[in-house]
């Protein structure tokens, strides 16, 4: 027997959920499919809890504008629902004068996307704020802040339930057909004794992350040239024993894979650095305590006084990648029927960082190119 569905968003990580929130207030009847036991697991647990200001990307990639927007929308989502945060600041500092190069090329990237709330301050002014710091100059981010990411997913998973929503774990897409009617998911569950379901879909949203481009590679009917190949960008955080040193966050200039081993906190005082930069070929999230040894040398210049085995090795995430190791950065790629042809199919590649902090704004987008159809 074949169920018959409005809306399915496959991936409840932080994004999925924002999608689904955003068609379900509109009166959608959706469903979000979530292969693992509980929701955002994957990617969605695995980063720096990060509120971006929109800083790093260039000037009319969907990165900049979606980040942009997305941290107005969920500032006011986050004050709106009582959901822990603080907006701390980051300071981006540059230790050598050739990075301070690359810090003007921040604030053109900034001020492209609309985010011109940076202040320029000399090491002297930088050290008054975080006397702990040591650099030459500082862009100051002061609407860069932190988040409860699980309790903003949870939010946004009971939100699509009260509109009529649900969210079915336990419930991986294993493949699927392109009819004319729709789209045919086969679901199976991975619960004891559970039986695969078959649902006809008007809508079908794939936010599977990690997965994306697995899925899309299943479904029987959509064009394989549509489907970006994918790398895999480990990171590995470490987590700082003792009384954290900084009030803000602390940012080295962006690298080409990631923005650098900086230093963040989360809500409860507790002090981290990373992520590193590791392309691999396989999944894997087990921490390498070797990979510590690198990060005192990034981080004594601009913390000279970091302690010697004071890094512990916390937990680490992987970023989907879209380009290849050595090529520049790619935008996030969401295409709907206007690039691929499948009416009622919007897939999301590629959603690494900024994708939490521009998740509502990546929600409304998704819903404009439905609404085109």
């Amino acid at each position: 027997m074949t169920d018959t569905l409005d809306c399915a968003v496959i991936g409840a990580g932080v994004v999925g959920l924002a999608i689904a929130r955003t068609l379900a207030r509109q009166g959608r009847d959706v469903i979000v499919l979530e292969s693992q036991d509980a929701i955002g697991t994957v990617t969605s647990a695995r980063n720096s809890e990060v509120i971006h200001a929109g800083l790093y990307y260039p000037e009319g990639s969907l990165k900049g504008r979606l980040c942009v927007r997305g941290k107005g929308l969920l500032y006011d989502y986050l004050d709106h629902h009582g959901i822990e945060h603080h907006r701390c600041g980051k300071l981006v500092v540059a230790t050598t004068e050739a990075e301070i190069d690359i810090l003007q090329g921040v604030v053109k990237k900034a001020a492209a996307n609309g985010c011109r709330e940076l202040d320029w301050l000399d090491g002297a002014e930088a050290q008054a704020l975080e006397p702990h710091l040591q650099c030459l100059k500082a862009l100051s981010s002061p609407t860069t802040g932190i988040l409860d990411s699980h309790a903003y997913m949870l939010s946004l998973q009971g939100e699509i339930e009260a509109h009529g929503g649900w969210v079915a774990l336990n419930s991986p897409v294993l493949s699927g057909e392109v009819r004319g009617d729709g789209i045919l998911l086969n679901v199976g569950g991975t619960e004891p004794h559970s039986k695969q379901t078959q649902v006809m879909c008007k809508t079908v949203i794939n936010s599977a992350g990690l997965d994306a481009q697995a899925v899309m590679g299943t479904i029987t009917g959509f064009p394989p040239t549509h489907i970006p190949k994918r790398y895999l960008c480990k990171g590995t955080y470490f987590s700082l024993s003792g009384k954290a040193p900084f009030k803000r966050l602390i940012y080295p200039v962006p690298g080409a894979a990631s923005l650098g081993c900086h230093y963040t906190r989360d809500l409860g005082g507790q002090g981290r650095f990373g992520p590193d930069a590791e392309w691999v070929d396989e999944i894997d999230y087990a921490v390498d305590p070797a990979r510590g040894d690198s990060f005192y040398d990034q981080i004594k210049r601009y913390w000279p006084d970091l302690p010697d085995g004071a890094l512990i090795p916390a937990y680490s995430g992987m970023r989907p990648k879209l380009q290849a190791p050595g090529e520049t950065a790619h935008d996030f790629k969401i295409e709907g029927p206007d690039v691929h042809g499948i009416k009622g199919l919007v897939n999301l590649f590629g959603i690494e960082s900024p994708g939490l902090t521009a998740s509502l704004a990546i929600g409304e987008h998704v819903a404009g190119l439905l609404d085109t159809v």
